[in-house]
């Protein structure tokens, strides 16, 4: 070091460059920031899928323009759609038959065939941690675990305050539940014996979809298999506000049918709300939609090919297109000023025999419709003519179920039969949600939170623990109970059920503790009294003051021949 210099100088090992110690020196001193990569983490979920085969129609009009040009169209629909990277979430068991978001987007939830609402908070996951922070099973009591459990057919938060959203399972009564899953309302179950649909309170028979009024917070409608569209308001449970009864016109039917979808469209400018309804006879309906709801406007009869499910249904944000998918493999465009014969079909493969859910949806501003396939692609359509502007597979080789497009985060959220939740987006046009996920440092883990890592999975316990004699026979055993309360280990005995008789018969301890003389129950009360005989003779209580002068009494001795008293003569 030089004199009255302050610079050290510090002399490095000499090792040649590969040298193999090397990656064993540290690079640098003292406590280190790690920094997540951002651009990295979001580049990972860039999706790599192609479009597929173009059909013979779409080869006829790509005839006429160059290769560089179809190239660029290529990328500039990636440009146009949020379809650039994805999200992959894999919380269900079995096919995912509906997803839904909360206005703001930061809470997603999800309904499956295994009968379970995921709840899913974007705010709280990270890169490392994609999973739902609870899962609701919708007929599950706490009373009862082993209860009966339905699929779900629909969940959809309110358009508006997002605090609670619309369930329906394979049940004839829909609720109404918070956005932490807990159930608010309960809709009553009609009385199937009666004929006249117009008399019961609520749905007899299996409610298929449902959904929000476009302005009123307060107000749901739902379809059922028992041929009516019944509205609720959501602050009173114990009967429908108004009722809708669908009258089939089809022979045969005695004037039934079940209702397979139903849309509520807002007003379009210098008119009124639009509720339009698809039965399983191929009708289509339309009413006004404010009350009363006696006719509907319009209606046709074969809209699609009678006793195929017409699951997809949506109307545009103006509320004067209605776009339908049916069981038939045909989608087709209607206009609600003439609603007579549909401007626009195509053909498109349905997943309705499998899928009863499968829907269609227009984008946020109608500028687009998007549906899946049962190839696992993702359609996204023009609103005029309904031919594919943009395909592109997302989960192929199994079928795409449902599909939604959310105005604020501009991603597409897509439910698959492999239980599969995408979450497509653009980092560029795409905000919070998925975006903000993957802009999170993963969550940092230590080694110890890993029981693989730590613990001897034959026994259960640590290398380092002490072993008690004879508790190696009980190291096998799983710990922790399941969703529905039960305990994982096979060997412990589970907690008894509590009924309802139960409930209302207290237990013994209860009974000692908190009711006086609650012993003397099951006493018998003469033996209690002969106890204190000879403590009433020697020192009575009440009759101590004539003790000494107390007469004695004396009993007639009678014979077996005497009758003793006179007896009554008895009047003949």
């Amino acid at each position: 070091m030089a004199d009255g210099d302050d610079d050290y100088e510090v002399e490095e090992l000499a090792l040649p460059e590969d040298d193999p110690m090397r990656k064993f020196l540290p690079t640098s001193f003292g406590k280190q920031k790690r920094e997540a990569n951002i651009a990295a983490q979001i580049e990972q979920t860039k999706r790599t899928a192609d479009k597929p085969a173009p059909t013979a129609k779409a080869k006829q009009q790509d005839s006429d323009s160059d290769d560089d040009d179809s190239d660029d169209s290529s990328e500039d629909d990636e440009d146009e759609y949020p379809v650039s990277h994805e999200l992959v979430l894999k919380t269900h068991d079995r096919a995912v038959t509906s997803v839904s978001l909360d206005p703001n987007g930061g809470r997603l939830i999800s309904g499956s065939l295994d009968c379970n609402v995921n709840l899913h908070d974007f705010a709280s996951m990270t890169p490392t941690t994609l999973r739902a922070f609870r899962s609701v099973d919708p007929w599950e009591t706490k009373a009862s675990a082993s209860s009966e459990s339905h699929p779900i057919h629909h969940v959809q938060f309110s358009h508006l305050s997002g605090s609670v959203f619309l369930c329906v399972t394979a049940h004839p009564q829909a609720k109404i539940m918070s956005r932490d899953g807990d159930t608010v309302t309960e809709f009553v179950k009609g009385d199937m014996y009666l004929r006249d649909m117009h008399n019961t309170k609520g749905h007899v028979g299996e409610v298929a979809t449902g959904t929000w009024h476009p302005t009123d917070p307060n107000l749901c409608v739902t379809a059922g298999s028992d041929s009516t569209l019944r509205i609720w308001d959501i602050n009173y449970k114990r009967s429908q506000k108004d009722i809708i009864v669908f009258k089939s016109k089809t022979p045969g039917t005695a004037g039934r049918s079940r209702m397979t979808a139903v849309a509520w469209g807002a007003a379009g400018q210098g008119g009124s709300n639009v509720l339009v309804a698809a039965a399983l006879d191929g009708s289509l309906v339309m009413y006004s939609g404010n009350a009363p709801f006696h006719r509907p406007t319009a209606e046709v009869n074969k809209a699609h090919k009678s006793d195929t499910w017409t699951g997809g249904i949506d109307i545009s944000s103006d509320g004067r297109m209605v776009v339908t998918r049916g069981g038939d493999g045909l989608i087709k465009l209607w206009d609600t000023r003439k609603f007579k014969e549909p401007l626009v079909t195509v053909e498109h493969a349905s997943t309705s025999d499998r899928y009863p859910m499968s829907n269609i949806k227009y984008s946020p501003t109608s500028t687009s419709i998007i549906t899946g396939s049962a190839t696992g692609h993702l359609h996204i359509l023009n609103p005029g003519n309904l031919q594919p502007e943009h395909v592109t597979p997302i989960t192929p080789g199994a079928p795409l179920i449902v599909v939604d497009w959310h105005p604020k985060l501009n991603q597409i959220i897509t439910g698959s039969a492999n239980s599969e939740i995408h979450v497509l987006y653009n980092p560029t046009m795409s905000t919070r949600g998925a975006v903000e996920v993957m802009s999170k440092a993963p969550k940092k883990r230590h080694i110890d939170d890993d029981p693989s890592l730590t613990m001897d999975q034959t026994l259960g316990m640590s290398g380092d623990s002490i072993v008690v004699p004879g508790s190696q026979l009980h190291g096998n055993r799983k710990g922790g109970v399941t969703a529905s309360g039960k305990s994982r280990d096979p060997m412990r005995p589970q907690v008894q059920q509590i009924t309802p008789f139960m409930r209302s018969q207290p237990d013994e301890k209860h009974i000692s503790e908190n009711i006086p003389l609650s012993r003397m129950l099951h006493e018998d009360p003469r033996e209690a009294l002969l106890k204190y005989a000879n403590v009433a003779k020697e020192d009575p209580l009440f009759t101590n003051a004539w003790k000494s002068t107390q007469p004695v009494t004396q009993y007639a001795e009678l014979s077996d021949e005497e009758d003793g008293p006179d007896k009554k003569k008895v009047k003949r």
